[in-house]
């Protein structure tokens, strides 16, 4: 399985912007779709968003809808989640993970999922 790795993540305040990136050092990764996920402290992991292995499809969570957008570079092998006008709920690990199975055309499900990142840190300033 491929082993996606996060970066970008760090202290932004409410309003602002920040980009986060999902690479691997597998160029594989370009055969699988790719989710977000993120948990906010003391709850449970939620979906964020996901993106399909050919750009195209995408699919967000209700809470980012219209604010985050995921997209996906293949010459950098690389998967971002732009976040605009942030706020102090999206504070939360933010987890890169790639699908199971290449077939799958998104990931939007624990159950899905073949490998996660290590995670990083969003914190959103009021």
């Amino acid at each position: 399985q491929v082993q996606p790795v996060e970066s970008g993540g760090g202290l932004v305040q409410a309003g602002g912007s920040l980009r986060l990136s999902c690479t691997a050092s597998d160029r594989t990764f370009s055969n699988y779709a790719v989710g977000w996920f993120r948990q906010p402290p003391g709850k449970e992991r939620e979906f964020v968003a996901s993106i399909s292995r050919n750009v195209g499809n995408t699919l967000y969570g209700d809470s980012v809808k219209g604010r985050f957008t995921i997209s996906r570079d293949h010459a950098e092998n690389t998967v971002y989640l732009q976040m605009n006008s942030p706020s102090h709920e999206d504070t939360a690990g933010y987890y890169c993970a790639t699908a199971k199975f290449a077939a799958f055309a998104l990931v939007t499900a624990a159950s899905a999922i073949g490998s996660w990142g290590q995670g990083t840190q969003v914190t959103v300033s009021a």
